[in-house]
């Protein structure tokens, strides 16, 4: 499970206006979902073999069956197959009634289209359905777990390169010297432990300290930051929204309820709560993950 789904698809009439048009529900239908949608496209198959080649990691390939130059859709599967990629979805398509009875070799991964009396919508149709079934997989609940983590692991050092190199710029030295006070009182609240060490307010010493300068520290740094370059303060949000969620999910045990359906029990506040695992879940998780990724994008732009 990852927030970028990549397709790479092969047609040499991927310009015409047919395809082009597919093109954008796929992609609308994708960014719906609340995925970076990443769509290469390639019009033989030389230039599906070098993009391939550079890249590899793909959602799923969709080309027609039958390419120009004589090529077919069969040495697409040998060559990805050959590259050891054999987990990577394939989708065939093709309006050539002559290869109505071709055999593709089964496999689950692998989905043949017969295009009939042009009809592109059927053919969209039956590309999203298959794009959502690929989605369905990646929303297995223990690969949510670990996207979960991975990603909010990968905000967090965002954020923490962000806080840390404004704070050490020398020319935000007279905004600093109105936050630190704060931030470093904040440690103290939370550390108690290790008093002296906050009390000394040495930046150098404490912003290396994870333990010290954890995660809500560096929340409410960046709270501050935020009201010193006028920016919406977004901290509280982020809290809720990504570091509530990773620490839920980092604790949470896997239950099985009486009709299968898998969901995460939490303990809140001394009690049990259920927190469901389903589509809706991983979408809202996803939509948030992407929306503060792109507010300290922003904000790491203004402060450089």
């Amino acid at each position: 499970m990852k927030l970028d789904y990549n397709i790479l698809w092969v047609d040499d009439r991927i310009k015409e206006r047919p395809f082009q048009k597919i093109l954008g529900e796929t992609k609308g239908f994708l960014l719906n979902q609340y995925f970076n949608c990443n769509i290469i496209e390639a019009e033989d198959f030389n230039e599906f073999v070098e993009i391939f080649s550079k890249k590899k990691e793909f959602d799923i390939i969709i080309t027609d069956y039958s390419l120009n130059e004589g090529t077919f859709g069969s040495q697409v599967i040998d060559f990805i197959r050959d590259s050891q990629h054999n987990f990577t979805e394939i989708f065939f398509y093709s309006a050539n009634d002559n290869v109505k009875d071709v055999k593709l070799f089964s496999n689950n991964r692998i989905t043949f289209f017969q295009l009939t009396g042009g009809d592109y919508k059927e053919l969209e149709d039956e590309i999203l359905a298959v794009i959502n079934q690929t989605i369905k997989k990646f929303q297995h609940i223990v690969a949510m777990r670990g996207m979960i983590m991975h990603e909010t692991s990968s905000l967090d050092v965002l954020m923490n390169c962000l806080v840390k190199n404004y704070i050490e710029d020398s020319k935000n030295k007279a905004n600093i010297d109105k936050i630190l006070p704060h931030i470093f009182l904040e440690i103290q609240k939370n550390a108690k432990e290790k008093c002296d060490k906050a009390y000394s307010n040495k930046p150098s010493k404490i912003l290396k300290d994870n333990v010290l300068f954890s995660a809500s520290q560096k929340i409410f740094a960046l709270g501050k930051i935020l009201e010193l370059v006028g920016e919406t303060d977004f901290s509280e949000d982020y809290n809720k929204e990504i570091i509530w969620f990773r620490n839920q999910f980092a604790h949470a045990e896997i239950f099985v309820n009486e009709v299968g359906k898998e969901f995460f029990k939490v303990r809140i506040e001394g009690k049990e709560d259920e927190l469901i695992f389903d589509e809706d879940l991983c979408k809202e998780i996803r939509k948030n993950i992407i929306k503060h990724k792109g507010n300290l994008e922003k904000l790491e732009v203004k402060i450089k």
